[in-house]
């Protein structure tokens, strides 16, 4: 019994550090954000229509406007004209 207790707990432990946050750009036009995430700073360029994962562990992204969100993985994120919409 433990260590069938221990199996679904590992299980669980692997599948929360497994999510990640998803970013869409739905301008017509490549936008860059800038991901902050264990001290390291990426660009990170999503093309006009296209989605990227990002933030397995939690992070900082500042947007095309330069609004600077905090995400901690999970969350789905749109580009509308510039902004940032988390949903």
């Amino acid at each position: 019994m433990a260590r069938f207790a221990t199996v679904i707990f590992l299980s669980l432990l692997i599948a929360a550090g497994a999510e990640a946050a998803t970013i869409t750009n739905t301008d017509p036009a490549p936008v860059v954000v800038v991901v902050t995430e264990g001290g390291n700073r990426v660009e990170v360029v999503v093309d006009a229509g296209a989605s990227e994962t990002l933030c397995a562990a939690g992070c900082f992204m500042t947007t095309p406007d330069g609004d600077r969100i905090g995400l901690g993985g999970g969350e789905t994120i749109e580009i509308v004209k510039g902004s940032a919409i988390i949903k």
